[in-house]
């Protein structure tokens, strides 16, 4: 056979071979390292933007503190925000999914955009676990359960009906008036849980008045609250819109208790307005287990201040992801998803030896929080029923 025609096959051999060398490697780094491309979404601007920059170094933090690693694999983090609007959350995780190639996603923070995000992740197979976002609607969807779904906090019902009980049993108020957020899962879902337990406990509600997220004069509502003269007022909303509300009510003359969610959980919340408040929240920097205490140390170390709720459960929600692939040791999300759901007793700092339950729900306590002198003061932690 001629030289020329030698040297054409060898170079065809040669050009198959790194075709399908290039092809089995894919997932690959260049040196052969196993790469699990994981996304992150959160308003990291917005109108709970706070919330976003702290989840943001939660993640960050558990992925340095872990090396980038999860068993065999190293993680690529592919992040993005939400700008905690609904549909901007399905654009950026469709881009996630179809086309940055992510196996799993840590986010997003509210209901309110984790609610769609979650369908759709798990339509597509893909795994998603939540810090912080605590509509039931996240894991169940009309009491079917998205298989591919977890969170790393507790559930609206579990706030809502812990709140009641700590009002009624170490608080002794008996009765309550309710303003929420007609438009949001995360609002609604406290205020109706709040209601019926609250009620179920013997207390009594004297009015439940509903806004739109865009509203801003509530002078209507809160005279008509103020002449019931409730001894709590319930503000089942995010820190922004409680200051606003607060603040008009107390120029309303109310003088009643204020009690509220985890959405209060920020340091731009008006804390001379919600002075003497309580809030349901999912862990105190106060609290004094070594898990806690060493967490805020590592926290403080790195960013200078401590970390609040969101940075928390988004520290949770990725340590719980990367034991899940480094117990599967594998990039399958199907094989991720059945070890998240398998997870028994791991230690996380916003709870200690926590598990699933069937509904892709952590079973831990709920802490409360009251606002005093400024700042947040750690109450007690109590175990729903």
């Amino acid at each position: 056979m001629p030289r020329k025609v030698w040297t054409a096959l060898i170079v065809a051999l040669l050009s198959m071979t790194l075709i399908i060398t290039g092809c089995g490697n894919q997932g690959n780094t260049s040196s052969g390292e196993k790469v699990i491309k994981v996304g992150f979404i959160a308003p990291l601007t917005g109108d709970v933007k706070t919330f976003g920059e702290s989840a943001q170094k939660g993640f960050d933090l558990a992925l340095e503190q872990a090396g980038y690693k999860a068993g065999d694999f190293k993680i690529e983090p592919v992040k993005a925000d939400d700008r905690n609007d609904a549909t901007e959350a399905v654009n950026v995780a469709t881009k996630l999914i179809t086309q940055d190639g992510v196996k799993a996603i840590v986010g997003s923070l509210t209901s309110l955009t984790t609610i769609p995000i979650s369908k759709f992740a798990n339509d597509n197979k893909v795994v998603l676990i939540t810090g912080t976002a605590t509509s039931p609607k996240v894991t169940v969807d009309d009491g079917k359960r998205k298989e591919y779904v977890f969170r790393a906090c507790f559930i609206d019902p579990t706030q809502g009906t812990v709140a009641a009980k700590f009002a009624l049993e170490e608080l002794k108020l008996k009765t309550a008036a309710i303003l929420y957020d007609q438009g949001n899962d995360y609002t609604i879902g406290l205020a109706n849980n709040f209601k019926e337990a609250f009620t179920a406990g013997g207390g009594k509600i004297l009015a439940m008045e509903a806004y739109a997220k865009n509203d801003t004069d509530f002078s209507a509502v809160l005279t008509n609250i103020a002449e019931k003269n409730p001894d709590i007022l319930y503000l089942p909303d995010y820190y922004q819109k409680v200051s606003l509300i607060g603040k008009q009510a107390r120029g309303k003359g109310i003088k009643a208790v204020f009690i509220g969610g985890d959405g209060w959980d920020s340091t731009d919340l008006d804390y001379k307005t919600m002075e003497g408040g309580y809030f349901t929240n999912h862990y105190s920097a106060q609290d004094p287990r070594p898990e806690v205490q060493n967490w805020v140390k590592q926290y403080k170390e790195k960013y200078g201040q401590e970390p609040d709720a969101f940075a928390t459960l988004t520290y949770d929600a990725t340590r719980l992801l990367l034991n899940a692939i480094e117990t599967a040791n594998s990039d399958d999300p199907a094989k991720i998803k059945e070890a998240l759901q398998k997870t028994k007793d791991f230690s996380i700092v916003s709870g200690e030896k926590v598990s699933f339950d069937e509904n892709g729900n952590p079973i831990k306590p709920v802490t409360i929080l009251k606002i005093e002198g400024g700042k947040q003061k750690y109450v007690t932690a109590i175990k729903p029923n």
